[in-house]
């Protein structure tokens, strides 16, 4: 018989039911519940350190005793809240969830910080906690100056954070989030990709996440040969594709893909951030039937692709009728190249995009609010709720016009519920509320409102750079701004709803 387990009981969450249908334990064994998931995830993320710390004994650059140091420390963290909670039998209820999934992304980052701070290049615990939420959450937004002089070791430790995080983001989007129902996420399940309600990826979570993995892996292990048959060092090649699939944009090189000055490198560049921006639920499909028809039956992907088109020719026009390129094929590479890689939240440059004339950079910067797909590894609002939300605004036109008209609000060819249509609603009015905020904060932190803009935009859309005095770095911005910084990654990698649940008195009622 096939196995239907639920991918809440998979995770040990349980849909709230009526009170005689629970089963409900203490207070203390649901902490221990809790605890048993933390240090799983502490564990695992103590991992990330051991290529390093190879490649640091390798190259004898002397990292490789911090490394296993904070290997050492991370994996007893692990153990020590793992092992006296292994046996706990305690199923997490949905809204339990929440706290978990926060908690998870908050331990694993102040785990990965360790490093930063005992190598190269020293940073200090503010500074080194930045960089590793940058890191996991795919950000690629950056405190460090001068990466073309540390060791290999750090460097490459950037990286892996930035591909682990990637996959995890995959999992979050398309497996956990949906079931959280956070911001009209039942969207990015399998079957916005054409696939009934019934016939998800596989039945288990477990199953669904190792099919992304291999998925994630082809597509990284594919990009990295790309680079170094177009040129890159074999390192370079391997690193940059850990963060190009992953579209987080941390970098080797200062100058990022402009230290190559390659159209064939950014062509390839492109390819992949494009790949790795749209839901791994169709790369999946497309695998496993062998057909790229899937693609085709995605509205939210064919939306995705007119965007980039048509923001591509725009800048293209600009800079080149502002002389900023002087040879239209030239602003057409640059604008191409830039214009994926905002729109993706990767964040890679090929040019100091802030510098461009006219409206240009402010509107690559916005193109980070769209981001990409959903079920993807891209940051920002995503296609979908974009969608949603410019078909509502239509129809309310539509009814005012044709007050006894029924209009409905599709996506894919199937109509999309009024609840789901609100969910979607409040979510990017929560996420604007946040950014509003954020951007306020900034503000009083010593930015200048259009630093202040930027730096709000880079970290909520996870894209990394920003504009002003965060165009490149975060290196010359106060503690304050820097923890905001860190805040505004978590928020916007965790769909907001995740931490601002949190803060509801309501949540913590049983």
């Amino acid at each position: 018989m096939e196995n239907t387990q639920s991918s809440s009981e998979v995770l040990g969450l349980q849909d709230d039911q009526p009170a005689g249908e629970r089963i409900f334990s203490s207070g203390p064994q649901r902490l221990r519940a809790m605890m048993r998931v933390l240090g799983v995830i502490v564990g695992l993320s103590s991992l990330t350190k051991l290529p390093s710390m190879l490649l640091g004994a390798f190259d004898d650059d002397g990292t490789h005793h911090a490394f296993f140091s904070s290997f050492a420390l991370s994996f007893t963290i692990g153990i020590a809240l793992w092992w006296p909670n292994r046996r706990g039998r305690y199923q997490l209820r949905l809204r339990d969830g929440f706290l978990v999934v926060t908690l998870t992304w908050v331990a694993a980052s102040l785990v990965s910080a360790v490093p930063f701070m005992y190598a190269p290049p020293h940073l200090s615990f503010t500074q080194a906690v930045f960089e590793a939420t940058s890191g996991l959450t795919t950000t690629g937004a950056t405190i460090i100056v001068g990466l073309d002089a540390l060791p290999r070791s750090v460097l490459l430790y950037r990286q892996v954070l930035q591909f682990l995080g990637g996959i995890g983001i995959v999992v979050l989007a398309v497996a956990i989030l949906p079931m959280l129902k956070i911001g009209g996420t039942q969207l990015f399940r399998a079957e916005s990709s054409g696939m009934s309600r019934d016939n998800k990826l596989t039945p288990r979570i477990a199953e669904t996440a190792r099919a992304l993995w291999w998925v994630y892996v082809g597509l990284t292990a594919l990009c990295a040969a790309a680079y170094w048959i177009g040129g890159m060092s074999l390192f370079d090649a391997i690193c940059h594709a850990l963060t190009t699939v992953s579209t987080a944009g941390f970098s080797t090189h200062d100058a990022s893909f402009a230290y190559w000055n390659s159209p064939l490198l950014d062509s390839i560049c492109i390819v992949f951030m494009l790949l790795g921006s749209m839901n791994f639920a169709l790369h999946f499909i497309a695998w496993r039937h062998a057909s790229i028809q899937a693609y085709f039956n995605d509205s939210e992907l064919r939306a995705f692709l007119r965007i980039v088109l048509a923001a591509t020719l725009l800048i293209t026009l600009i800079v080149w009728a502002q002389q900023h390129f002087h040879h239209p094929a030239e602003a057409f590479r640059r604008a191409a190249f830039q214009t994926v890689a905002n729109l993706t939240t990767t964040g890679y440059a090929t040019d100091s995009f802030s510098l461009w004339p006219g409206p240009a950079p402010l509107l690559l910067v916005l193109l980070a609010f769209i981001g990409g797909c959903s079920g993807s590894t891209a940051g920002g609002l995503k296609v979908a709720r974009v969608l949603m939300v410019l078909r509502q605004g239509l129809r309310e036109v539509r009814q005012l016009i044709h007050p006894k008209g029924t209009f409905l609000v599709k996506l894919n060819g199937r109509q999309v519920s009024d609840a789901l249509v609100l969910s979607v609603s409040g979510f990017i009015t929560l996420w604007v509320t946040c950014f509003v905020l954020l951007m306020l904060g900034f503000n009083a932190a010593g930015l200048d409102l259009g630093s202040a803009f930027g730096a709000t935009a880079a970290t909520i859309t996870n894209l990394g750079p920003g504009l002003g005095a965060v165009a490149n770095h975060f290196a010359d911005v106060g503690t304050v701004a820097v923890w905001m910084g860190t805040l505004g990654m978590l928020l916007g990698r965790l769909e907001v709803f995740s931490i601002l649940v949190l803060l509801s008195p309501m949540f913590w009622r049983e």
